[in-house]
């Protein structure tokens, strides 16, 4: 099952970001997020994560889900998270750099994220977040990687039942894992 969220909160053309103190991904720009405790729903984990990471307080209707990021590493061991985009309007005063026990908050242009010369941020993101700041719906964004090499990303469209419909749910990771005569993706 997917065990994890990420959310990217915008603000204009500027999205915020956690520069990791631990694991993963310790030292590199990323999205809000964190892991989905037992009996939480995924967009009551990610406002959870959001306000414990930034102090923000943002209604559940804020949060759109955008779909799912799954890996598979070299233990062939299939991981993932909800993907999330929550907006705040330009007037919204959150002033940063920002060191917290997770690590330093800061907003971060969005040409800044998606250059191809920045090596400061996950190195998923950029095969990411063009779709979840342009496409509408949502997409399953499947990463394999060989240690933290990221080898390769497919995206595709995914029903938004996916936040909710355990059942799709399942089908979907069969699918990316390559069960049932699948391709996998």
């Amino acid at each position: 099952m997917i065990t994890y969220n990420i959310c990217f909160i915008r603000r204009g053309d500027q999205i915020l970001l956690l520069n990791r103190q631990k694991s993963s991904w310790m030292g590199a720009w990323n999205g809000i997020g964190g892991k989905i405790e037992q009996g939480e729903s995924p967009v009551e984990s990610v406002r959870r994560e959001v306000l414990e990471e930034t102090g923000l307080f943002l209604q559940p209707d804020k949060f759109e889900c955008k779909g799912l990021v799954t890996w598979l590493g070299d233990d062939r061991k299939l991981g993932g998270m909800y993907l999330y985009k929550a907006c705040l309007d330009k007037s919204v005063t959150y002033e940063t750099p920002l060191k917290t026990r997770e690590g330093i908050l800061d907003w971060k242009d969005i040409t800044w994220i998606l250059h191809p010369e920045n090596r400061g941020v996950a190195v998923n993101i950029p095969e990411y977040l063009p779709y979840l700041l342009e496409e509408k719906g949502c997409f399953i964004h499947h990463c394999n990687f060989r240690g933290y090499q990221l080898v390769n990303v497919n995206s595709r469209p995914v029903s938004p039942e996916i936040e909710t419909d355990k059942n799709l749910l399942e089908q979907e990771l069969l699918d990316i894992a390559g069960v049932n005569g699948q391709r996998g993706l």
